[in-house]
């Protein structure tokens, strides 16, 4: 090798390594700082937004101790599994102060809801519209927790009552889903709330 071609070996060498290091090693580590830049803005930008809610809850301690209270309150609306029956009996008399039938109930398979188990009943009842209206208003007024779903309410048919006899006017037959929430074992929180 004559002494020109060494010199454009080496020349081109030396153009060739910085260049090399420039995409294999800067190029990438200039995108992985970017990157990572752009990542601690995110997370800052999250510590912002926390330190304002913090700034605008004073005490966030005695909030969560408000939110546990009333979780314990609503836990303490939650029969046991052994005290659902006699809610059930409970709004079967309601149903028969108001003067409604109650022509079937099917109880369907028991739901998990988080912690708590719901009860469906599917309900099929009859009897003057006041009487079911009224019986609406003692239902909400239960202090367990109910709730009602899939109503339908029609006007009574002929068969309602002991074969062709007339219903008396303003009857109405409503079917509905009744769900009714127990507690399947006693959550420490509401133990806690009964004791006191």
């Amino acid at each position: 090798m004559n002494v020109r071609s060494r010199q454009f070996v080496f020349v081109a060498t030396l153009i060739a390594i910085p260049l090399a290091a420039w995409f294999m090693v800067f190029s990438p580590r200039s995108a992985e700082i970017t990157s990572a830049v752009q990542d601690i803005h995110q997370r800052q930008a999250r510590l912002d937004r926390l330190s304002d809610v913090m700034s605008q809850v004073p005490d966030l301690e005695a909030a969560l101790d408000e939110g546990e209270r009333l979780i314990a309150q609503v836990e303490a609306k939650l029969p046991r599994r052994q005290h659902v029956e006699g809610i059930l009996e409970r709004i079967w008399q309601m149903a028969r102060r108001q003067n409604l039938t109650v022509r079937s109930v099917k109880t369907r398979t028991t739901e998990r809801t988080g912690v708590y188990m719901e009860l469906p009943l599917d309900v099929d009842m009859a009897g003057p519209f006041d009487g079911f209206y009224r019986f609406l208003l003692e239902l909400e007024s239960l202090p367990r927790i109910t709730r009602m779903t899939d109503l339908t309410l029609k006007e009574a048919s002929r068969e309602l009552r002991r074969g062709t006899e007339s219903p008396p006017p303003g009857s109405v037959s409503a079917k509905f889903t009744l769900r009714i929430y127990f507690a399947d074992a006693v959550p420490s929180i509401a133990m806690k709330t009964e004791s006191q």
